[in-house]
């Protein structure tokens, strides 16, 4: 009973609240007041004074996606750079060594890309230094990044006839000055006040009742923590991730860390419909994004409660904190796999077949059940493009969406949003399946080995960072293909976005009439989540059916490898 409560108010509370932090961002990026311009304003004027950016001044698509990628290959190559000379900056307080290059080229590309994968165990490789200027800073700017290209694509969708679509440099300022920076701080100090660690000191070192030292890592926690769930980055500063108890040592921590995994991303859509001046639209969006999010839930919570034939228990503890318990354990699966986040507080490894196969459902759709900031509305906006488009194939009418007309071009770049994270998925986890080098890392035999190697590459593509844990990917090979997939998951969906914003901001909006087709009723709700699942199931079934489907049915035999 008592976790049926939790489960229900943790709905309860973001339901109630992502209205209001979206009509807030509207209002920060609009350039309304709102209540942090007197408390941060000085900051954005003086960020504006230093850099010469003027805040009048517009950018089209092009020029606005140029800024994304010149600002992301920037901190990637400082975030690999830094790495390569850790031993040699401060604040090294463990001496630790020089990150292996292939270490450094996927953790780069991983915290360039809000993806946050870590083939490394955090306290035992990274310096302070490194932890704060690398990736603390880059939780910020790549959630940052996130958040404005989807504020980008609202406004190529809901302005007319026009090539302009903001100011990188000035929604970015905004992002992290108004929205990130003053969340990060409020819920740092409630970490800090209910025992997470925030501290430069060296680690420290105890006796243990058997009479051996045992190295408590210590460090600047607190605040990567807030900053790695809020921006749904995912990367802990300890190896355990969401689980340690020095980084969410209550209950209250850890619902914290859930809720603000999806509050943004629930936020934005909300965001959307202010700019679209359409509450039913955002609506729309949310209900179907809630309404997947549920059935996820339902099933892994059923799941996980089931019998298992294999180890003979039902609610399975394996891989779990006791603090936390079944449900929620499961409900941060859920979440974390739904956001664009790698956070986890439980071994995914250690879950049952279906509680892993959901998991993995949710990477592959692209994490649009609120999905990653920014990354998850306009996830879903690409699939709404593909659902008016059948739609206007079936009565035979050109389809529209907020009054303008989607086209063959628009159409092509939605596919190709949709496919490149697919590629990786598959291809890469094919090539990993077929060569001694991609076997090498695996803990298990079976359809749980293959569903080790195929959760990999769908966290990379998803640019998710969680992992099944089973899967040794500290080697050459995985850090270059998962790297890779990052990348191709990340900029392989945004550039088509853009492309979409610029083609869309310069269409006239024309007149509703009898033969429009509503985008805010409970008919494109159903349809939009018929074309969802229908397209992630024809993409990725096989795949599904070959690592936990099978490895369900043999569980239910009692067989396991």
């Amino acid at each position: 009973m008592n976790e049926a409560i939790q489960l229900i108010l943790f709905m309860a509370v973001l339901v109630a609240l992502a209205p209001i932090i979206g009509k807030f961002m509207a209002k920060v990026f609009m350039g309304e007041n709102h209540f942090m311009k007197p408390v941060f304003g000085w900051l954005e004027k003086i960020i504006y004074r230093i850099s010469g950016i003027s805040r009048e001044e517009e950018m089209n698509w092009k020029t606005y996606l140029y800024g994304v990628l010149l600002f992301n290959l920037f901190g990637m190559v400082f975030l690999f750079l830094i790495q390569m000379l850790q031993a040699y900056l401060p604040l090294n307080t463990e001496k630790l060594p020089n990150v292996p290059w292939h270490l450094a080229c996927n953790t780069a590309a991983s915290f360039t890309t809000n993806t946050n994968w870590q083939s490394y165990s955090g306290e035992n490789t990274l310096s302070y230094l490194v932890q704060m200027i690398g990736l603390t800073v880059q939780n910020f700017l790549s959630a940052a990044t996130g958040i404005v290209v989807a504020i980008a694509m609202i406004r190529g969708l809901t302005r007319k006839t026009t090539e302009k679509i903001g100011n990188f440099w000035v929604d970015i300022t905004r992002c992290v000055v108004y929205v990130l920076l003053p969340l990060s701080i409020v819920l740092t100090m409630i970490f800090v006040g209910q025992g997470a660690v925030q501290t430069f000191s060296h680690y420290a070192r105890a006796t243990t009742l058997l009479g051996t030292e045992q190295v408590i890592p210590l460090g600047p926690a607190a605040s990567q923590s807030a900053i790695k769930q809020l921006g749904t980055n995912g990367g802990g500063f300890f190896n355990a991730n969401a689980a340690h108890p020095f980084e969410s040592p209550t209950p209250l921590t850890n619902f914290l860390e859930m809720f603000a995994l999806l509050i943004i991303s629930a936020g934005l859509v909300f965001t959307y419909g202010y700019y679209a001046r359409s509450k039913r639209q955002a609506w729309a969006i949310f209900i179907t994004m809630f309404i997947l999010f549920a059935a996820g839930l339902a099933i892994s919570l059923w799941s996980e409660y089931s019998h298992n034939n294999v180890l003979n228990v039902s609610g399975n503890m394996e891989g779990k904190e006791t603090r936390f318990g079944v449900a929620n354990s499961v409900l941060f699966s859920v979440v974390t796999t739904d956001a664009s986040c790698g956070a986890v507080n439980c071994m995914h490894d250690s879950l049952s077949p279906l509680s892993g196969l959901v998991c993995m459902f949710n990477l592959m759709l692209g994490e649009i059940i609120f999905g990653g900031v920014g990354s998850g509305l306009y996830g879903i906006i690409i699939f709404i493009f593909i659902t008016v488009f059948i739609a206007g194939l079936m009565v035979g009418r050109t389809p529209e969406f907020l009054g303008k007309k989607v086209e063959a071009f628009e159409v092509k770049m939605a596919i190709i949003a949709v496919l490149a994270p697919s590629v990786v998925i598959k291809l890469f986890s094919a090539i990993a399946c077929s060569i001694p080098a991609g076997l090498a890392g695996l803990n298990n035999a079976g359809p749980h080995g293959f569903s080790e190697i195929l959760y990999a590459f769908s966290s990379a593509a998803g640019n998710n960072g969680s992992a099944f844990a089973g899967l040794n990917a500290n080697t050459v090979f995985y850090n270059l293909m998962i790297g890779f997939g990052m990348l191709i998951g990340r900029f392989g969906v945004i550039i088509p976005v853009m492309a979409i914003s610029g083609s869309m901001a310069r269409k006239k909006i024309t007149p509703v009439s009898a033969g429009t087709f509503k985008t805010d009723n409970w008919l494109f709700v159903l349809l939009l989540l018929s074309v969802i699942l229908i397209v992630g199931g024809l993409t990725f079934f096989p795949p599904l059916a070959l690592g936990p489907v099978v490895e369900h049915l043999l569980m239910n035999l009692g067989v396991t490898f």
